[in-house]
């Protein structure tokens, strides 16, 4: 009998019109957050304008879903002394969240940048990593609401991403297995050498994409630092196998990157999302290496990525990729050309479809940042939501960035997109300077919600008030180091659809998202079959009678 448990269950009546409409309950919510301190004051430098990031993760296994918030301490390099840190808020189960920063023991005054939740040492608890601009942190779950600072003790000798060079500039950050050894890998991105000395020596104004902006602003000014690959030692530690991986992605200017399995042999590729320079794509090997197969994937996107996440948008089976974009470099949809032979994949190439589903032209003028495929209306297909804001400053209040509307794109089923922020609510929202985004259902009740952190301001907790469309979410408890089964696919088979979905461990931009896997099962009311492939390769399927609405744990069998 394979072990099913049923954490809860809730019935939702089927209504005629099928609204989804997001709110902001983000004082509600008991959210009393302000990025970069209530006082602070951007100075055009640009560590200020990047971040930050957030995760919503059930930290404490209660079954709700907390949430971390990433800060910046204020004005980057100068004397301001800010009260400012990262937060952490745990979910009280009735819709609102409390502050135990201080208790649990992370708040990271660092330059913050970017952060991950995963359970690096496979005692059960998710584990939490952050970056920064300079020295990195990560944290150990006590199991008891409490995290102990463990850098110094699992990276003996760490070098790059988790270097105390004051340089050092990390943004986002991946878990993995890549090598099938069954922990957890770290990936870390970084970004470019931004010298406070050499800055004084640059002239005003440089160009940024044939645009004129301050050169403290232009990342094509600096010098961009490789990113870090660091092997699970199995024992708490770390080491540094870069050069022996091959997965630098130098001379990229990294924003974010994203373990997927591609190519559908269950080993975990790596995308690598890049501003101003060339996106990297590394197939997984099998053997603990990679090889660069971005020219070969026609997903070397040339433009200024920033955001990036993976789903099976065209439901046929495989893990498609979108990227938000910088101003004038529409956001990107690459669809998986994924080609077998007998069985076998013969290669990862993806086209880009933007323009034909209809998602290039609406966002040209936006400069998107968090992002996720994610279906927020239940209707059994994947979505886009893109939270938005600009690099550019206020012409006459230069310590202000512009801000933007967010957007939200509903898949209508025939591989083409529509903008529905005016119908769901974004729309009436309002404009913020959007940065790092983070997915999943915080108050249980069967949709997808939504948090983004907003460069300093406050940030925005969406509630998603889907009615009448019926759902299924599921939790995984695999065996081994990798509690979470990050890596793993889900397939949930209706009399209608197949659906799959991946469990990452680093996404959207700077960000991660809830190891919950949601389903829209949309009028379905009954599920004929959940198969899932384990990340050892292991596909276990339940063929019990499975009822709608309610959210599920599926053990591995041993």
């Amino acid at each position: 009998m394979i072990p099913l448990f049923f954490i809860f269950s809730l019935a939702i009546t089927p209504l005629i019109a099928h609204a989804a409409t997001f709110t902001d309950v983000t004082r509600a919510a008991g959210i009393d957050f302000r990025h970069a301190g209530a006082h602070a004051k951007r100075t055009s430098l640009l560590p200020e304008d990047m971040g930050s990031g957030a995760a919503f993760a059930d930290i404490d296994n209660d079954g709700d879903t907390d949430l971390y918030i990433v800060n910046i301490p204020g004005p980057f390099g100068g004397d301001y002394q800010s009260p400012a840190r990262n937060a952490l808020y745990r979910n009280n189960g009735d819709g609102t969240f409390t502050d135990i920063t201080k208790t649990a023991g992370v708040g990271d005054t660092g330059y913050g940048m970017g952060c991950v939740f995963a359970d690096y040492d496979g005692d059960g608890y998710l584990d939490l990593y952050v970056t920064n601009y300079g020295p990195n942190v990560l944290y150990r779950n006590n199991k008891n609401g409490t995290f102990t600072d463990v850098t110094d003790v699992a990276f003996p000798n760490a070098a790059g991403a988790l270097s105390k060079h004051a340089s050092q500039w990390s943004t986002g950050a991946a878990f993995a297995d890549t090598d099938g050894d069954g922990d957890l890998e770290l990936y870390v991105c970084n970004y470019v050498t931004y010298d406070l000395e050499k800055l004084e020596a640059m002239q005003a104004e440089s160009l940024q994409s044939g645009k004129p902006v301050p050169s403290a602003l232009n990342p094509h000014v600096f010098e961009p630092q490789d990113n870090v690959f660091y092997r699970n030692n199995g024992d708490g530690t770390f080491t540094d196998i870069t050069a022996k991986a091959g997965i630098a992605a130098s001379g990229g200017r990294s924003m974010q990157a994203i373990f997927s399995d591609f190519d559908g042999d269950t080993d975990l590729e790596l995308y690598v999302a890049n501003d101003t320079t060339v996106n990297h794509a590394y197939r997984n090997d099998g053997d603990g290496t990679f090889t660069d197969v971005s020219d070969d994937s026609w997903a070397a996107d040339f433009r200024g990525s920033m955001g990036v996440t993976t789903g099976d948008y065209d439901n046929d089976g495989d893990t498609d990729l979108f990227m938000s974009h910088w101003v004038d470099e529409e956001n990107a949809l690459y669809r998986n050309l994924l080609k077998e032979e007998n069985g076998v994949p013969t290669r990862i190439r993806f086209v880009d479809e933007s323009y034909s589903a209809m998602l290039a032209e609406v966002s040209i003028k936006q400069i998107g940042w968090g992002t996720s495929l994610f279906d927020y209306d239940n209707d059994g297909d994947l979505d886009i939501f893109v939270a938005n804001g600009s690099t550019f400053q206020e012409l006459h209040q230069p310590e202000v960035l512009i801000p933007q509307q967010d957007a939200l794109f509903r898949n209508n089923g025939d591989d083409t997109f529509t903008d529905v922020c005016a119908e769901a609510g974004i729309a009436q929202l309002p404009l913020r300077v959007g940065r790092g985004t983070t997915f999943g259902d915080y108050d249980n009740d069967g949709d997808v919600d939504i948090f983004i952190v907003n460069n300093h301001a406050q940030p925005t907790l969406l509630r998603n008030n889907t009615n009448g469309r019926n759902w299924l979410h599921v939790k995984l408890r695999s065996l081994g180091a990798n509690p979470n089964a990050i890596g793993a696919k889900i397939r949930v088979k209706t009399a209608d659809a197949i659906q799959m979905r991946e469990i990452c461990a680093g996404e959207s931009y700077l960000s991660s998202n809830s190891y919950i896997a949601e389903f829209g099962l949309g009028a379905a009311a009954e599920i004929e079959w959940i198969e899932v492939t384990w990340p050892n390769g292991e596909t276990q399927r339940v063929l019990d009678s499975i009822a709608i609405n309610q959210r599920i744990e599926i053990h591995q069998e041993p």
